[in-house]
């Protein structure tokens, strides 16, 4: 009788429901822990680099120079309104075939973006750059007026404003801002995999063309992703109740 309804479902044509094995994934957890490396390491550096395009734009933008902040605006405004894997692909496939074979131009574009995760971190850093500088721009907006003045009445330059007044202060605004950012583009990390970046998602997609596996190996990226912008959330948070601030 057992026997019987055992292949029941095989004698009625019945399909039984998909049995999960993860063991397709604990078996090759390496693969998802160097991914997670990749991932962090490119988010941190395009944090980095774009926050030091940010700065620049902001402070630039706040001088009032028209041409600059026209050429600001404009850059700002194509990068954020431009998908990032539309970018991504513009520097992975387009900027090779831009210039002819044997040009000066084309290998230098070789020798500056030799592989995969290089170019998607440079591309990155130019996309959270644009997001950046309206960061920072807000944050000099809300310096108040009476520490710029008192800067003023010290006979501080501009580069000496910057320095030790407006930084500081819209450093404080702004750190949340920046935590946000870090997660969002260590979310954005995945966006690699498809010019071929050995990161999360690239686990996960191995996990389904190697063993047919695609609820294991996507789940299991999800919940990484998950895990890990929720660890560095509160992370970034504590550093920030830990700072002391003195304006």
């Amino acid at each position: 009788m057992a026997h019987l309804f055992g292949t029941l479902p095989l004698l009625i044509g019945l399909r039984l429901p998909y049995q999960l094995r993860w063991e397709y994934v604990t078996n090759n957890i390496d693969w998802f822990i160097d991914g997670l490396k990749v991932a962090l390491w490119m988010s941190l550096i395009g944090l980095l680099i774009g926050s030091i395009i940010g700065l620049a734009c902001a402070f630039v933008r706040s001088s009032g120079r028209r041409p600059f902040t026209w050429l600001i605006t404009a850059y700002v405004e194509i990068v954020r309104n431009v998908p990032l894997l539309l970018i991504v692909f513009v520097f992975y496939f387009g900027l090779p075939q831009a210039f002819p074979r044997g040009s000066e131009e084309r290998d230098f574009i070789l020798r500056a973006l030799p592989t995969p995760e290089r170019t998607f971190t440079v591309a990155l850093s130019i996309y959270a750059g644009a997001y950046l500088t309206e960061i920072f721009s807000s944050g000099i907006i809300s310096v108040s007026r009476r520490y710029l003045d008192a800067g003023r009445s010290l006979g501080l330059s501009r580069w000496q404003m910057a320095r030790y007044v407006t930084g500081p202060i819209m450093f404080r605004t702004v750190l949340p801002s920046l935590s946000n950012t870090f997660i969002s583009l260590f979310k954005d990390s995945g966006v690699a995999f498809f010019i071929g970046v050995r990161e999360v998602s690239f686990a996960a997609n191995k996990v389904n063309t190697d063993f047919f596996r695609p609820i294991e190996g996507w789940l299991a990226a999800g919940l990484l992703y998950l895990i890990t912008a929720w660890l560095i959330a509160v992370t970034l948070r504590f550093l920030e109740g830990r700072i002391k601030w003195s304006v």
